[in-house]
């Protein structure tokens, strides 16, 4: 059996792996997808082009309109809508991973983060996988 880059988890679990975001958290959250998750070596939050960064997640999630509501595995969001995801960066965020425990194609997929668009006509899935 060929391996799959998730091991989805029953449905029942969702809500015990993710949580909802406030938007400019949401936009946090995918600007510092932007980062390598392996020796960073200029986080968005000290980068030049920060609001740059920024405004280009803003672009991304202004496609979903103001009615959107925003989903993460970041364990963060789980006592705080809106964690300070800029300041921690991609490899301070812990998060409920979705990953299988196999190698996938000679990759091990060791960390993720994820960010989940919802409307009522779309969904939207932004994720970051940690492989080395």
């Amino acid at each position: 059996m060929p391996a799959y880059p998730f091991d989805p988890p029953a449905a029942s679990e969702f809500p015990d792996r993710l949580y909802p975001l406030e938007r400019e958290a949401a936009v946090a959250a995918l600007a510092v997808m932007a980062e390598e998750w392996q020796s960073e070596p200029a986080p968005v939050r000290s980068r030049p082009d920060r609001d740059a960064v920024l405004a280009d997640a803003r672009t991304l999630l202004d496609r979903y309109g103001p009615t959107a509501r925003y989903w993460t595995n970041a364990t963060a969001a789980a006592s705080d809508p809106a964690p300070d995801f800029l300041t921690a960066g991609l490899q301070g965020t812990r998060s409920h991973g979705f990953l299988t425990s196999a190698y996938l194609g000679g990759l091990d997929l060791f960390e993720d983060l994820g960010l989940i668009a919802v409307t009522d006509a779309e969904v939207g899935v932004f994720w970051s996988f940690g492989a080395y």
